[in-house]
């Protein structure tokens, strides 16, 4: 057994390759957003019919991060992400021949589950490739979904304009075919045993400090997931309605939103180069309490300036704690179920995010303000932080060191 297994040249350019990948598949979740009010008009629904296929898309989502990385430990991950590239084009091709928005919504399912191969499951192959950069690996990785719904709605308002949504959703068909099924076949390569051993010994020593089996950790961390997460979305679902309430419309909204995740992405790699030296519990736990200082600070800010100035904050905060949940699963639990079980964790951080973004609807309705619902997002992420205070003084993650 080498070092060489892990964090070698081969690693690095397996990384990039998965970025690459990462940008294209993920799309599919920020797509429905940009085309959203071309639909409106098209098919003359209200509001919340018209949100109907990004809901969709989003339980696609969610549910295909734990089974495409149940699929991945099984068949590995070309041969996953080749069937998926299929499967999203197929539910591109399925939404341009739709006639209703109930048709388009269950060619935005198939999109959603698809288009989930770009987040867990690449993200937990690429942990099996690190060991002590494996923090800043996986939060490069985790990224590219990120930098795909800051990239791709610019380079679709063109098309959006000049030919209609329905041959934007050509071109993403195309490009998901021609870029993710040749890259996939790039990452043929196969782990070796002795990286996997060596990362079986090493959760093996951290489970047994914990106390707890995988699966009632991978419960607990689903558990915090939703917390943080219901906590995540009062911002971003709804900074838009936010800001139009405030009367400075939703095109500053727009931009609050963007500030927001290009912050997430800086965010997530400086998480990952804090917790490649101090773990994920500790990188996680730091992520959860900087975002509900973040929120705090929502409460007295209604000038504009301010509103941009938190919004960045909060993007800061927020955008490393989704990814330090892969890294805790790693660090505690079996490699060869890394897939399905980042895949259980991410797809509770998911249902969290659209649990949240409902709750805080309905908290408006009822109240009238975002007020409470700021609040109610506090509360939420103080579960979050109490989890990680237990687990974190439960056990004390542990490396195991690799001979020479």
């Amino acid at each position: 057994m080498t070092s060489v297994d892990h964090d070698s040249a081969y690693s690095w350019l397996r990384l990039v390759l998965t970025l690459a990948i990462a940008m294209v598949a993920n799309v599919g979740m920020w797509a429905i957003i940009v085309i959203m009010p071309a639909v409106e008009a098209e098919f003359g629904v209200g509001r919340a019919e018209a949100s109907l296929p990004y809901t969709l898309t989003m339980i696609g989502f969610a549910v295909g991060n734990f089974a495409v990385g149940r699929a991945v430990d099984i068949w590995g991950v070309t041969r996953v992400l080749v069937v998926c590239a299929f499967g999203i084009a197929a539910g591109y091709g399925f939404a341009m021949a739709s006639g209703s928005i109930l048709a388009l919504s269950l060619a935005q399912l198939l999109v959603g589950f698809g288009t989930s191969v770009g987040f867990g499951p690449l993200i937990a192959d690429i942990s099996h490739w690190f060991m002590k950069r494996r923090g800043i690996a996986v939060a490069l990785v985790a990224s590219g979904n990120y930098l795909s719904g800051a990239i791709w709605p610019i380079l679709l308002a063109g098309i959006l304009e000049d030919s209609g949504w329905r041959t934007a959703y050509a071109v993403l068909a195309i490009a998901t075919l021609v870029t993710v099924i040749p890259l996939a076949f790039a990452l043929r390569r196969q782990v070796p045993q002795s990286a996997h051993d060596l990362a079986e010994a090493a959760s093996v020593a951290n489970a047994q400090s914990s106390g707890l089996s995988p699966r009632a950790l991978a419960w607990l961390l689903g558990l915090a997931g939703v917390g943080c997460c219901v906590a995540m979305s009062m911002p971003q679902v709804h900074i838009v309605s936010y800001c139009v309430d405030l009367g400075y419309g939703p095109a500053v909204g727009a931009e609050m939103l963007a500030l927001m995740l290009l912050g997430g992405v800086g965010s997530r790699i400086v998480s990952g180069l804090l917790a490649d030296r101090l773990g994920g519990v500790r990188t996680l736990l730091i992520g959860s309490v900087l975002q509900a200082i973040a929120l705090v600070l929502y409460l007295p800010s209604d000038a504009l300036i301010s509103l941009y100035v938190v919004s960045l904050v909060f993007g800061l905060s927020q955008g490393g704690i989704v990814p330090s949940y892969a890294l805790i699963v790693r660090e505690y639990m079996p490699a060869r179920e890394a897939g399905a079980r980042v895949g259980f964790v991410l797809m509770a951080t998911i249902m969290g995010m659209a649990l949240g973004g409902w709750m805080s609807g309905w908290i408006y309705d009822v109240t009238g303000s975002y007020e409470m619902a700021f609040w109610n997002g506090i509360a939420w992420n103080g579960l979050n932080i109490a989890i990680m205070l237990w687990l974190l003084g439960r056990s004390r993650p542990r490396r195991v060191l690799q001979p020479a």
